[in-house]
């Protein structure tokens, strides 16, 4: 007879899908995600991870710092919104370092899939692929050539990053059975 009452890792699987599922919502349709829920998920996530064991617990830490270090770089560089920083942090902690660092790579292509589908749409993808190549010497040349652009820029394209932070750890969490 199998219980009603999950285990941890169960619980650990459904605060991942609850925090994935509402930062789309949010993030498609409002365009932020809130801090109750990144907040919340990264509390979560450590909670039950600490109920199962110091290592357990230390996984969770560190892909939460992996996920915070990443999302303050891309946030302070203009070029990812606070909420998909922090959502990165809860999913850090849910996943667990390795999970996590493994997920990043995925979460990078849905990225910028979701980004050319966007440009596609609004018919800018001659004038994004030049801004990106005047971004791209800005940074090669450290700000001798070029112009740096971020979200704060006007005509900047915006993607709902939490949809592909979603994709990239569902993806991976799903499809290649890596454990939580």
């Amino acid at each position: 007879m199998t219980s009603l009452i999950p285990t941890f890792a169960e619980a650990l699987a459904l605060v991942l899908v609850t925090v994935l599922v509402f930062s789309v919502w949010f993030d498609v349709r409002e365009h932020r995600i809130p801090n109750w829920l990144t907040a919340g998920g990264v509390l979560l996530a450590l909670l039950l991870r600490t109920l199962l064991g110091p290592e357990a617990l230390l996984t969770g830490v560190l892909g939460s710092a992996l996920g915070l270090g990443l999302g303050l770089t891309f946030f302070a560089g203009g070029v990812m919104g606070a909420g998909d920083a922090k959502l990165l942090t809860a999913v850090g902690a849910v996943l667990g370092l390795d999970t996590f660092f493994w997920c990043l790579p995925l979460i990078g292509l849905f990225g910028g899939v979701l980004a050319l589908v966007i440009t596609i749409r609004n018919g800018t993808v001659i004038p994004t692929l030049l801004r990106f190549q005047e971004l791209l010497f800005y940074f090669v040349t450290l700000g001798r050539i070029g112009d740096r652009r971020t979200l704060a820029t006007p005509g900047a394209a915006t993607v709902p990053y939490g949809v592909a932070v979603a994709a990239g750890a569902a993806t991976a969490w799903l499809g290649w059975g890596l454990t939580l």
